[in-house]
């Protein structure tokens, strides 16, 4: 048994950004994950669930996707052009990359980002159906 005061790890020295979302935020809390964290000039964005509504258009699902990723970089200091890394897990990659490359090439300019795409049997919440997840170095 460790006796003493804890040592603090890099990521109690990090800048851990929360969701300013309340409801997103008590998931945060309760789950103890961030919308992203910023260690050193490295920023980690937790997953972005791309969830469709009810009789809604997959496209607009993604375009809200891609612009709370957007969101969280522009918070973090940073923005799309600053992203090295995406990681984007599917429900049905078949269906869904057609509609993912579209808007992604409306977010992520040339030059290409480092991109795996990755199927999967099920995300959280229920009607999610693509997850992305993004790693950007801060500018400068």
């Amino acid at each position: 048994m460790l006796s003493g005061p804890a040592l603090a790890g890099e990521r109690q020295r990090a800048n851990v950004l929360m969701s300013q979302d309340p409801g997103t935020l008590r998931y945060q809390e309760e789950w103890g994950y961030a919308d992203a964290v910023v260690s050193g000039d490295t920023i980690y964005l937790s997953g972005v669930v791309v969830g469709v509504r009810e009789g809604g258009d997959p496209e607009v699902a993604f375009i809200r996707a891609f612009e709370r990723i957007g969101e969280i970089l522009k918070r973090a200091g940073a923005s799309w052009d600053d992203a090295v890394e995406m990681t984007s897990y599917h429900t049905d990659l078949q269906t869904q990359m057609p509609v993912m490359i579209r808007v992604k090439n409306r977010f992520v300019k040339p030059p290409a980002i480092a991109w795996t795409a990755v199927e999967v049997s099920r995300l959280i919440p229920d009607r999610g159906i693509t997850e992305i997840k993004v790693v950007a170095k801060k500018p400068g």
